[in-house]
């Protein structure tokens, strides 16, 4: 799973939800030929987002191409159990989430050969986790020059 193996705490604060838009040139994307998939709006990415579409896009590249994963969920959120009375400490964490504002890179497909159907290979595979995450991405696509 995408979790930290080991934190200074074992529970933190969910904090608060941002919607403070932040602006990303596409100067960062150097590496020609890379397919990025960025954020649009912020929001909370699970550890079981990121590996449903790791399983997704893995299943379409194949041996064809390189993924990599930005992310790391990072956060614990703890939840108490139902028909629990109120007091008695917080809860036992329930799961892991990163935060992403907009502008984050979250996926990078560097594909292995020149093809054009390779290169299909990899926008298809974005095009699918864009379906499974629940925040908007945009996907980017770094040509030579």
């Amino acid at each position: 799973m995408f979790i930290p193996k080991k934190t200074k705490y074992k529970k933190q604060q969910k904090g608060r939800c941002f919607k403070k838009i932040t602006q990303n040139n596409l100067s960062v994307y150097k590496k020609s030929g890379t397919l990025y998939l960025k954020a649009m709006s912020a929001g909370r990415i699970t550890s079981k987002h990121l590996l449903t579409c790791r399983q997704a896009i893995n299943k379409i590249i194949k041996k064809h191409g390189f993924l990599r994963i930005m992310l790391l969920a990072d956060t614990p959120i703890s939840k108490k159990p139902t028909e629990i009375r109120m007091g008695k400490g917080k809860g036992a964490v329930n799961l892991w989430v990163c935060r992403v504002k907009p502008g984050t890179t979250m996926f990078k497909i560097k594909m292995k050969k020149k093809k054009k159907k390779k290169k299909n290979k990899g926008i298809d595979a974005l095009q699918r986790i864009q379906n499974k995450l629940p925040i908007d991405t945009k996907i980017i696509r770094r040509l030579k020059k």
